[in-house]
């Protein structure tokens, strides 16, 4: 299948997050009153889904959309120490100059989006931005409406178990990247429709689709 509308996550899929999550979760632990993230912790919630980390972190789901607002203020304000992974201009460019269109659907603010990808932000003809937890697929189905793409025509690229099952939930394609958030084992385990392990991957794949 050959697709027209790529919908991107950015922490830990364009944005190289995860060093800065590292720095700041304990700090946000002691503030909201769960589990401390200790470095035996990382590699076994790196495997799990979303609900099994908050489930061993003791967050209440009452705190999340708290929790969510303080972490996008502290995004806010170190957003000069989360770089774009390498490669990202260059692919993006690409895939733009190949004729597919580009959104973005995240957790963070639009405007701490656009700030990382700087230049690069003009590419992207959606934003949709600012997502809860469990949000993503309500976001994911605006997006396909607003650009009036068919779902089958669309997929969604990111670096977390709960971005598959979103993308399911809004009847749209989804490929893994595997230098993010999740472990690759556990993305595979969830059968996306298309594993990254590069970023040139992305062009590689979807360019070849789109001509095909």
């Amino acid at each position: 299948m050959s697709y027209s509308l790529v919908i991107f996550d950015l922490d830990g899929t364009l944005a190289d997050s995860f060093p800065w999550f590292r720095r700041n979760v304990n700090t946000v632990a002691a503030r909201y009153r769960f589990r401390p993230v200790v470095d035996e912790d990382v590699e076994r919630l790196r495997h799990a889904s979303t609900a099994e980390v908050l489930d061993h972190l003791g967050v209440s789901r009452w705190k999340l959309p708290l929790i969510a607002r303080h972490i996008r203020r502290l995004k806010t304000e170190q957003a000069a120490s989360i770089p774009l992974f390498a490669g990202v201009e260059a692919m993006l460019a690409a895939l733009a100059d190949a004729g597919l269109r580009l959104a973005l659907v995240s957790s963070d603010t639009e405007a701490n989006a656009r700030q990382k990808l700087g230049a690069s932000a003009a590419l992207f003809t959606a934003f949709d931005c600012s997502a809860a937890l469990y949000g993503k697929a309500r976001k994911f189905r605006r997006v396909v409406k607003r650009t009036g793409v068919a779902p089958a025509e669309v997929i969604a690229i990111g670096d977390e178990t709960r971005d598959i099952e979103a993308a399911r939930a809004a009847g749209i394609a989804f490929g893994a990247v595997t230098w993010g958030y999740a472990a690759e084992k556990a993305l595979r385990d969830r059968q996306p429709d298309l594993v990254f392990t590069r970023m040139e991957e992305i062009v590689e794949r979807l360019v070849a689709k789109a001509a095909s």
